[in-house]
């Protein structure tokens, strides 16, 4: 059930981790496979530069995908992601491992998923959200559905959205004024 804008930004205030799915949300969630067998993944780098000042601020970015592969490890080593968890069927399991180690409370946490495997996370966080394209199910169960689709500037958005409820965009972005 999408909450009113008062309430997702009161949940946003809360925010200190943000645990992401990747195919479907940092990818429009196609797979290109080549005739050699090697898979290749399109990201958006308006998601990487969100994922960046997130970081600036002083966050953590978590990245938990049910599947596997090197393209992901090399993204998140490029975006100096230290937490990635991949090959990963049960999600919740893995989120709530996460918030162990970075000592947070799921109020303190905003998952973004796109399919049915992300249901029990988004659910259970602080503040559950899923891409514009995401699966029927999850939308009618996240807090936040954004307007973007996966891999189009959806973690991007909800990056902003979560700075700015916190007021932290505007210092965020001087460097680039």
């Amino acid at each position: 059930m999408e909450l009113d804008a008062i309430e997702i930004d009161a949940r946003a205030r809360a925010i200190k981790v943000i645990i992401c799915d990747v195919d479907g949300v940092l990818t429009d969630g196609g797979l290109i496979i080549d005739n050699r067998g090697i898979e290749i993944k399109r990201f958006n780098v308006r998601d990487g530069q969100g994922i960046r000042l997130w970081q600036k601020a002083g966050y953590e970015f978590v990245l938990v995908t049910a599947r596997s592969s090197r393209i992901v490890q090399n993204r998140a080593a490029e975006l100096g992601i230290e937490i990635v968890r991949q090959g990963t069927e049960n999600k919740l399991a893995a989120v709530k491992q996460i918030l162990d180690e970075l000592n947070l409370e799921a109020e303190q946490a905003c998952y973004i998923g796109d399919d049915l495997l992300d249901l029990a996370s988004v659910r259970h966080v602080g503040l559950g959200a899923t891409v514009s394209d995401g699966a029927s199910d999850l939308r009618s169960n996240a807090d936040y559905v954004t307007e973007c689709g996966g891999g189009k500037g959806a973690v991007r958005e909800i990056i902003e959205r979560i700075l700015k409820a916190q007021r932290r965009w505007d210092d965020l972005i001087q460097a680039y004024m």
